[in-house]
């Protein structure tokens, strides 16, 4: 069994793979990580789901887009496993070529969504992350990693418009019964959610006729379900791309 880590600026994902296969996941808002300790608390119940004691974990692999939290995760699971954690980056030999000007600038999670997306669809594809921030990564045909697109994320820019606007409410993110709102919360869950399917739609044109080929467009993160249930540009809905790309990526560099 392999734990999987996806640490990302609003939640953290762990994943217990077998057989690349996830069998146990727990989610925690990122911003209550405190120690390690604390850490082992939070994953234990999903080693017990998974009939998984400390031995039947045998390697660890971390994507992470917070520096700070990662030292945690990395002596959370040297304590309470003795695992030494691999961590993604795009410098690794994950097995896709990064066209990026400069690899090292790519988020782990970007790569593990180009990696996953390509090995489970082929090329070309784009992989759409909704997260705290909405990004679209596109590989080639050939299977090489040639860029992307970050934009805000759904609730990101719903929390910026509901601070900067005095008289707008906090809302719930769903979609209202019709486009026109008659009120301002159904207004504003016209604008941020429709606004979101046209913002990715629009994107996702631009970068098909920028390849010149038929993409597979494949949807995860957070908020990809509800976007999709709205989009017929979207082909696949995987919500652990992340995680599958990850364990990916460890058992290429471990030879599992």
């Amino acid at each position: 069994m392999i734990l999987a880590i996806d640490i990302g600026n609003t939640h953290t994902v762990l994943g217990i793979f077998k057989n690349r296969t996830l069998v146990a996941e727990s989610r925690i808002p990122t911003s209550t990580i405190r120690t390690d300790d604390e850490l082992w608390i939070t994953l234990k119940p999903a080693l017990d789901s998974a009939s998984a004691g400390r031995g039947s974990i045998t390697g660890s692999v971390i994507s992470s887009v917070v520096p700070n939290v990662t030292p945690l995760f990395e002596m959370m699971v040297s304590k309470y496993l003795s695992l030494h954690s691999l961590i993604i980056s795009a410098t690794l030999d994950t097995g896709m070529p990064v066209k990026y000007e400069d690899p090292k600038a790519v988020g782990a999670d970007r790569i593990c969504n180009a990696v996953a997306a390509f090995a489970k669809y082929g090329g070309p594809c784009i992989a759409v992350d909704f997260g705290t921030a909405t990004t679209f990564d596109v590989v080639s045909k050939k299977g090489e990693y040639l860029g992307g697109v970050i934009a805000p994320g759904v609730e990101t820019s719903a929390i910026d418009l509901q601070r900067r606007a005095a008289l707008l409410p906090k809302v719930e993110l769903q979609f209202p019964d019709k486009v026109i709102g008659t009120n301002t919360t159904a207004s504003m869950q016209s604008g941020i959610l429709y606004g979101a399917v046209d913002a990715m739609e629009g994107m996702i044109r631009r970068l098909k006729a920028t390849l010149g080929d038929p993409a597979t467009v494949v949807a995860t993160g957070g908020f990809s379900k509800l976007i999709a249930s709205k989009s017929k540009l979207i082909d696949h809905v995987e919500p652990t791309l992340v995680l599958e790309g990850a364990v990916m990526i460890y058992e290429r560099l471990k030879k599992v």
